[in-house]
């Protein structure tokens, strides 16, 4: 009997196997040779397959199923459509180079039990699969708690350090707090039907009050878990505190599955969009992006570094999808297509790009037992292949062509560019101020990349003990060479990804088919505009000036070439600590922008035998919002702990004087 499965049906049964895999860990919880060499390459299989099968499901018709899971009456609904497949796509790819990755990262005696490990690592991706194919508000919620609790245990791994307890906890309340937004924005959108399933939903048709609520409320919740400003402050202490490898993926996958959540209720559940939300969420991404860079550029932690980077690019998708709104809210269906498409496009690359550089600072730490920017340096020297691993990603990720960084940012400004079409003069007067925004922002971020890999990778060695440092083993060498070829590929052909993201957006915007461009190698936004991008011709170049460079200087110097030591300024005694360091590097910022920054110095004394100048930067949100709100909520606890301690008489008489007050009230 020949028996075929729906792409459905294999992805369905593909997040199972995910889900399977972590369980067998448990079989030998202390062996991390089974993990390592067994269970986390069947894990990378597995996503290898659900990329491959989201690939080939964009442009066909969606696939529905009800699964026999759940509560009577409320089975969990699933659902594959092209925006499935196109964050499906992204959560296999860079799954399977991160599970190729840890296969080698992970020591035993860091914290979990590698089975352990492996169980909450693999039903981290599940949950994270089965969000982005729930079709009903139950099974969504189900996903995203599950996706939330295994995060948690994952990010507090060296569970024993008492400051990776604390980022742990603070990541789980605010968590908390955007699903209870969510949850709240679902009750809103079943309209009174109180039917929750997407179908219902997208029947439901409100006013335009209630609908603007939905939407505030889950750009609330989603936002919380995306680390937009001012909700962020999760994010820049859990990165640091969590592996690696769960950084990668925290940072690549699951932040986008926040964007996926938001694109889902707002261009598929809601049935109108009105343009004045676009301004909000375009507003608030550009305030992360911006926020996110200036603080990224002043960090000396290498992991807190990227943990800010990431807040400035999800700062940049949010933007795309603000400008999107605004496009479908004024009637300019094309316009928005091609903001939808520079968003995901810019999800896709920021999954690579920054799943690559996280994967190569794990590589450094393993290597080092470093985070501090200030006590490393020279390490191209005796890590040449996570060097130049690590230099792919950042040289994308600070928007330089051919890679794919550039790509998507240039159509985000392609877009913003044509603003003059938007029948408001309001919206004309703020979006080219966006576009100086992006710019600005994408101009900081190849400042931060030059201060993370120079100050890393570059120079003199600023300690002794890095001498000893040793390379990535082949697993963690392979899981970054397919990321950084990720990069490679997407900035090379943005014609070719572009046809496929342009189905998810059709999809989703309900339009006919756009027009990017008749040539294969050739990329062009729009067909009334002759701005065009050749990334092709634009490597083939790259490559023949270097070519003929190294020709001509080899032709040039045959016979008369000598080696010495390098310049240095004419004075021979040059150590390391000469070269600039990771204060220095981000000084001019915290000039420039000191009042964002709440700084505290410590100075040295005049007859220190020792001196010490240090420069703690922090966050004014957290000193202006969130410890205000944590007195206040430390107050009311006191308050409650307190009347908890009284006799029964006391009790018997808050409960006699509440039904007196109640009986009044009735009266």
């Amino acid at each position: 009997m020949n028996v075929s499965l729906t792409n459905l049906e294999a992805c369905l049964a593909l997040l199972a196997a995910w889900g399977g895999i972590g369980l067998a860990g448990m079989l030998r919880p202390r062996s991390l040779r089974f993990a390592g060499r067994t269970l986390f390459p069947l894990g990378a299989l597995c996503g290898i397959a659900i990329a491959v099968g989201a690939a080939m499901h964009l442009g066909a018709p969606p696939e529905s199923a009800v699964l026999p899971f759940g509560l009577p009456g409320m089975p969990f609904h699933v659902r594959l459509d092209a925006l499935s497949s196109v964050f499906l796509f992204l959560l296999g790819s860079v799954s399977a180079a991160i599970s190729v990755f840890s296969a080698g990262y992970f020591r035993q005696g860091e914290g979990t039990m590698p089975g352990l490990l492996c169980l909450e690592y693999h039903a981290f991706l599940a949950s994270m699969g089965l969000v982005l194919l729930a079709d009903d508000a139950y099974s969504f919620m189900v996903a995203w708690e599950t996706m939330a609790l295994s995060s948690y245990f994952l990010v507090t791994t060296q569970h024993r350090i008492p400051e990776i307890r604390a980022a742990g906890f603070l990541y789980l309340l605010i968590a908390h707090i955007g699903a209870l937004a969510i949850l709240l924005s679902f009750g809103v959108l079943q309209g009174g039907t109180w039917q929750f399933t997407f179908d219902a939903m997208r029947a439901a048709h409100l006013d335009p009050a209630w609908a603007s609520v939905a939407f505030c409320l889950a750009l609330f919740g989603f936002g919380a878990k995306a680390g937009l400003v001012p909700l962020h402050v999760w994010l820049p202490e859990a990165h640091p505190a969590a592996p690696s490898p769960v950084s990668a993926l925290m940072s690549g996958v699951m932040l986008k599955t926040a964007v996926y959540g938001v694109l889902r209720v707002t261009f598929d559940l809601l049935g109108t969009q009105q343009w004045w939300w676009g301004l909000v969420a375009l507003g608030i991404g550009l305030l992360s992006a911006f926020y996110g860079v200036i603080f990224a550029a002043v960090q000396i932690d290498m992991k807190r570094l990227l943990a800010w980077s990431s807040i400035e690019n999800i700062g940049i998708v949010f933007t795309g999808v603000g400008l999107t709104i605004v496009f479908k809210g004024a009637g300019l269906v094309q316009l928005a297509a091609l903001a939808l498409i520079a968003t995901l496009y810019h999800c896709l690359n920021h999954a690579y790009m920054k799943s690559l550089l996280f994967l190569g600072t794990g590589s450094v730490l393993h290597a080092t037992g470093e985070r501090n920017l200030g006590r490393l340096g020279g390490l191209i020297h005796s890590m040449p292949w996570v060097a130049w691993l690590t230099l792919i990603g950042a040289l994308a990720i600070a928007g330089l062509p051919p890679l794919n960084g550039f790509v998507s940012e240039w159509l985000l400004l392609q877009a913003f560019l044509f603003a003059g079409d938007i029948p408001h003069t309001f919206v004309n007067m703020l979006l080219p101020v966006g576009a100086a925004v992006v710019a600005l922002c994408t101009a900081l971020a190849g400042y931060v990349m030059v201060k993370f890999y120079g100050v890393i990778f570059l120079g003199q060695r600023r300690e002794a003990a890095l001498s000893s440092a040793k390379d990535a083993g082949v697993s963690e060498r392979l899981g970054m060479g397919v990321l950084a070829l990720g990069c490679l590929v997407l900035g090379l052909v943005p014609s070719q990804v572009i046809r496929l993201l342009d189905a998810a957006a059709r999809e989703l915007l309900q339009i006919p088919e756009g027009h990017w461009g008749a040539q294969w190698w050739l990329l062009a936004p729009s067909a009334t505009r002759h701005a065009s991008y050749g990334p092709l011709a634009l490597f083939a170049l790259l490559l023949l000036t270097l070519l003929l460079a190294a020709y001509g200087v080899r032709l040039l110097y045959r016979r008369r070439v000598r080696r010495s030591a390098p310049w240095d300024c004419g004075f021979a005694a040059m150590d390391a600590r000469m070269q600039d360091t990771a204060e220095g590097f981000g000084q001019p910022i915290r000039h420039i922008f000191e009042p964002f920054f709440l700084m505290t110095r410590e100075l040295p004394g005049a007859h220190d035998q020792h001196p010490v100048y240090r420069v703690t930067v922090g966050d004014r949100i957290w000193r202006l919002l969130y410890l205000p709100l944590a007195r206040a909520t430390h107050a009311t606890a006191n308050l409650v702990a307190h009347l908890q301690q009284g006799r029964i008489s006391t009790y018997l008489t808050y409960s006699f004087v509440t039904l007196l007050l109640l009986l009044a009230f009735v009266l």
